[in-house]
């Protein structure tokens, strides 16, 4: 029964994308718990501060390595391996090829991320001098610590990433999707249990135990499908020269990405304390939506517009529909966060050491990224278009140049904005990033059903005019029955006017018979009778 349930194949588009988001949706959750219990406990200060910049130079090591292999070569080239249509030999030979791809790709990979997290480890005083210049003797000096025993977390993540390559491939989604809910999970139990033991050194720990869970539990369903391993290293292989090819721009890509995060760090570090702090929580909030539509969508039609990526018209057709799908989502969920921000802020971090200076910053800064969220939603699913034609050159360029415009307006807004600046400047840099990456699609493809998302569009913010405005109007409506300064009346108020406005943008797609809605609705009906 469990392995029907959770390794069975999802081939709808919006299914898998449901399910995904779904999971999205735990685990985002349970990482707004985790940021509750952080900001309660330390408050936007040093601690904070301290933690956040401990995760730089880990991360960008899973990033650059990890995601640029996966991404861009891996998945596309593992899917047409296993997808062969023939009926004979070649087809289990195509199979044969599949898995060993996949074995040499675990240890080209693991033996990269083992010999560089050494590195890091031993070079990490040096690096983190220059990541934060900002901070005193004792905050460098504990960053160090931490950033050590974080070096561990991008081996085992790693490893993890190859399996989630393979689930996805297979459309295994919903092993997949329950990794990154294990991953907070696992830094959960650290703030809770290992803090009071190992203090902030529980925090490192956690992360790293939360990188084992997210492997643990895909390697599980790797194993159901049969994964023939071989410990050996081919790097003459020909799909691995094709994965490493189409790897180098997207690794490129990132490590712009990468920079343009350390130099925010950097910029952060000089500001006032708990600035970085501030920063990254607000920009967990904001990219809860994006991660729960915008790359859940992205996410799971990845393999099939790898299947179609040559086959003009069914690419446009499933761009088309995925795009609507996740602005169906994402613009009403903008209004909700910008019109909700400070119920939601209070709510989720107003508590313990996080004071009302915090929250009046954090509502500010998550304005401002709330600004581009249809840009951060949709850029997933553009690059994952470029991915799926094996061309990872012009995500790589337009990323260079949107990283620029990034770190010149930060500079600049910053000067006299503090980190509310830093949250304006990638609001900007994420939208110049979107059209960008639109208008290089269009000129490269051709046209790419834009008349038809324009229309749904409009459908979806006309409806979301509506349900703002009802947002608003409940929240004066509740106001004099409750008390503001309680946790429970602050709840109540957001929880009532978000629900009713959600229902009112759901009654004006219905009256306006969105395309988008019925598709979602009637996909959900049908999954929920099976």
């Amino acid at each position: 029964m469990v392995k029907k349930i959770f390794l069975k194949p999802i081939h709808n588009i919006t299914i898998a994308a449901s399910l995904v988001a779904a999971s999205s949706l735990v685990s985002r959750f349970l990482g707004i718990v985790r940021d509750r219990i952080l900001a309660g406990e330390f408050g936007a200060g040093e601690t904070l501060d301290i933690y956040y910049a401990a995760f730089r130079i880990p991360d960008l090591i899973f990033n650059l390595l990890v995601l640029g292999a996966l991404s861009a070569g891996f998945i596309p080239i593992f899917s047409s391996l296993i997808n062969s249509k023939k009926q004979d030999k070649k087809e289990i030979n195509k199979k044969s090829e599949a898995w060993f791809l996949a074995s040499n790709t675990l240890n080209i990979l693991g033996i990269g991320l083992i010999l560089l997290s050494l590195l890091g480890i031993i070079f990490t005083p040096y690096l983190m001098k220059i990541i934060v210049p900002g901070f005193n003797k004792y905050q460098l000096d504990l960053t160090i610590e931490l950033t050590r025993i974080m070096f561990l977390s991008p081996i085992f993540l790693g490893i993890s990433s190859v399996f989630g390559g393979i689930l996805q491939s297979f459309k295994r989604f919903c092993v997949y999707s329950l990794a990154p809910i294990m991953y907070n999970l696992g830094i959960i139990f650290g703030v809770l249990f290992l803090v009071p033991i190992f203090g902030i050194y529980g925090l490192a720990w956690g992360v790293v135990i939360g990188a084992v869970l997210h492997m643990l539990v895909q390697l599980f369903a790797v194993i159901q499908l049969d994964f023939k391993y071989t410990f050996k290293i081919d790097l003459k292989n020909k799909n691995t020269i094709k994965v490493g090819i189409m790897m180098i721009p997207r690794v490129m890509a990132l490590a712009i990405n990468q920079i343009n995060l350390l130099v925010i760090t950097v910029i952060a570090s000089k500001l006032t304390s708990g600035s970085l702090a501030i920063f990254n929580l607000a920009n967990n909030l904001g990219s809860f939506p994006v991660g729960v539509f915008g790359i859940s969508f992205a996410v799971a039609v990845f393999p099939t517009l790898s299947l179609v990526a040559f086959d003009k018209k069914k690419l446009i057709e499933n761009f088309s529909i995925t795009i609507r799908q996740i602005l169906f989502f994402i613009i009403p969920t903008t209004v909700l966060l910008i019109t909700l921000r400070a119920q939601i802020i209070r709510v989720i971090l107003g508590t313990g050491q996080f004071n009302w200076n915090d929250t009046v910053l954090t509502i500010d800064v998550l304005g401002f990224f709330a600004l581009s969220l249809f840009a951060q939603a949709i850029i997933p699913l553009l690059v994952r278009v470029f991915y799926a034609r094996h061309n990872s050159y012009y995500p790589f360029l337009i990323g260079l140049v949107t990283a620029i415009i990034n770190v010149i307006l930060s500079l600049y807004f910053s000067s006299f904005m503090g980190v509310s600046g830093l949250a304006l400047a990638f609001s900007i840099s994420a939208i110049f990033n979107f059209i960008f990456l639109w208008l290089t699609i269009r000129f490269s493809i051709g046209f790419m059903d834009e008349e038809k998302i324009l229309f749904s569009t409009l459908k979806f913010v006309l409806a979301a005019v509506f349900c703002g405005a009802t947002v608003q109007g409940m929240k004066l409506l509740i106001h004099p029955y409750i008390n503001m300064t309680k946790f429970w009346g602050v709840f109540i108020q957001g929880a009532f006017a978000g629900l009713v406005g959600i229902f009112i943008y759901l009654a004006v797609c219905f009256l306006l018979k969105s395309e988008e809605f019925m598709h979602f609705y009637s996909s959900l009906k049908r999954r929920l009778k099976i």
